[in-house]
């Protein structure tokens, strides 16, 4: 699993179902983690400091000290310049999605963002050559987002 995937993982484990918020986080040692309680609290705080930070409710700042103890270190390997992160295990996965946040923030600034549906919880990394997609799926919040606006525009006039 990449650190973006990583990320968007972390950020889209809120859904909400029949209208209510769900945590679906599962376990991290299904991603690579120790598995531990302490594993869990740690990813479970950056989860729920990276979404106000891409919805714009904390400041980044919130973010630092996630990354408190954290060092990466260059590497020269066989294929070239390598970074290795060292980080408490229990913290590794909370840092390796709160590091891909910096560096998507940084390369593709705007990128990433929360759904443009205000009932929706999820999170999308905006891939489109325009950079304007707005919905975490099209097949589901974008076609209930355009459905109201349809309704919106056309639903008074037909029903007069």
């Amino acid at each position: 699993m990449t650190d973006e995937d990583l990320l968007l993982w972390m950020l889209n484990s809120t859904p909400v179902i029949d209208g209510r918020r769900t945590d679906r986080l599962g376990d991290p040692a299904a991603r690579g983690g120790t598995g531990t309680g302490a594993e869990l609290t740690a990813v479970r705080t950056a989860r729920d400091r990276l979404q106000g930070v891409v919805r714009g409710d904390r400041p980044a700042a919130d973010l630092a000290p996630l990354l408190e103890g954290v060092h990466r270190s260059p590497v020269i390997g066989d294929t070239g310049l390598e970074w290795q992160l060292d980080a408490p295990a229990d913290r590794l996965l909370a840092v390796r999605a709160v590091l891909a946040w910096a560096e998507l923030h940084e390369q593709h600034p705007g990128r990433l963002r929360a759904c443009a549906n205000d009932e929706c919880r999820l999170f999308l990394l905006d891939r489109s050559r325009a950079g304007t997609a707005r919905w975490c799926s099209m097949a589901t919040c974008g076609n209930r987002m355009k459905a109201r606006r349809h309704q919106g525009r056309y639903g008074r006039i037909a029903s007069t």
